[in-house]
């Protein structure tokens, strides 16, 4: 057997940051309820929390969350050097935005919203209902913790980004700025009340009938979109790299992922044991690895939505990404790209999907395509 070095055993700053939290830690490829992750009280924070390392955040170097606020109660203010986008699982409250010495900018929030406190500002949630709030926060936090390995410069760091937020009065007022940049629909909103009824723009390059819309939050790097699909309908399998994570909103249905060096066809060519199945449905939450393939189904009696918080920022564009060339996530493999066409997947993939429509009693609504060999 080899011997793994020190250095390999060694835990990274976050690592140890997340044991010193003291709160229980679950992992794997995906969640299928992530209102049921075990929580434990947060005493830096207040109310409660849990954290999550599924396989594809970890390698993106991404951080999540679940904080739980009890009723009529706050968490305790805070700021730090990493962004952070948070969901509203469940329940009614508001947030309160400030910088160092200036006046407090507040906004309300419900289910379904989404908003992303400004990098380094002061920020408080509180829970204005009767109900217990739940959320789903996701942050850079890992890779901000082990590039400077220093988590009292992460909490307490003073220097304002007034290039990002300098108090202005209608900050987290929801935006309606759209327009289209390259292929991406993109929308400019520090503030989303209800991503379950946002507007969504056709897009039908991952799903026939299919619509997705990219916003941009902040003035992050984390950034996200949201997608939606018909029933009886799945997506094209495609990859990329890590760090996306992706919330089940409506319907159900599974994810399939596979590493993409087994090839285009897992279960034709004898590696079905590769292939990681992940039931979704509202509440779930799952992120495929590094450069697997991954391919999104629906089984439910309603059309699908989904929320995927990743990087990917339009307007403040990373070097590893412009380094890429072309967006190649838009395009076939046949082109370059890393989509399978769906006449070039696995004829036991659409086989499967069928079979798990009539289970549910849905008929499926895929477009005829030709098989190619």
């Amino acid at each position: 057997m080899v011997q793994m070095s020190a250095i390999e055993r060694a835990k990274s700053t976050y690592e140890q940051w997340l044991e010193q939290e003291g709160l229980p830690i679950t992992e794997g490829y995906g969640i299928e309820d992530v209102t049921q992750v075990p929580r434990g009280p947060w005493s830096r924070l207040g109310g409660y929390g849990g954290f999550i390392q599924l396989r594809g955040t970890v390698e993106g170097e991404r951080g999540i969350y679940v904080g739980e606020i009890p009723s009529g109660q706050a968490l305790n203010p805070e700021k730090h050097l990493y962004e952070e986008v948070i969901y509203i699982l469940r329940g009614h409250g508001g947030t309160e935005v400030w910088l160092e010495g200036e006046g407090k900018k507040s906004f309300e929030w419900g289910p379904g919203s989404l908003f992303s406190p400004p990098l380094n500002c002061w920020h408080r949630l509180f829970n204005g209902g009767r109900e217990p709030v739940l959320f789903l926060a996701v942050t850079n936090a890992p890779h901000m913790m082990d590039l400077f390995h220093n988590a009292d410069f992460i909490f307490n760091c003073g220097y304002a980004f007034k290039d990002r937020f300098a108090g202005e009065k209608e900050y987290f007022s929801p935006g309606n700025k759209r327009y289209q940049k390259g292929w991406q629909n993109i929308w400019e909103t520090n503030f989303i009340p209800d991503v379950m009824t946002a507007q969504l723009d056709d897009k039908p390059w991952k799903a026939a009938g299919g619509k997705t819309t990219q916003f941009e939050i902040s003035g992050n790097i984390i950034v996200g979109h949201i997608a939606n699909w018909p029933v009886g309908r799945y997506h094209r399998a495609h990859y990329h790299g890590p760090g996306a994570l992706i919330v089940g909103l409506k319907s159900k249905g599974y994810v399939l992922m596979w590493p993409k060096e087994v090839g285009t066809r897992p279960y034709e060519s004898g590696h079905e044991d590769t292939v990681v199945k992940v039931d979704w449905k509202c509440g779930s939450i799952y992120s495929p690895p590094d450069g697997w393939f991954h391919q999104h189904f629906k089984s439910g009696r309603e059309p699908a939505r989904h929320l995927a918080i990743r990087t990917g920022s339009r307007l403040y564009v990373s070097a590893a990404r412009r380094l890429q060339g072309v967006d190649f996530m838009q395009l076939s493999i046949d082109e370059g790209g890393s989509i399978i066409e769906y006449e070039k997947e696995d004829p036991e993939i659409h086989r499967r999907y069928e079979e798990a429509l009539k289970l549910e009693g849905v008929e499926c609504q895929m477009p005829p395509v030709s098989k190619a060999n």
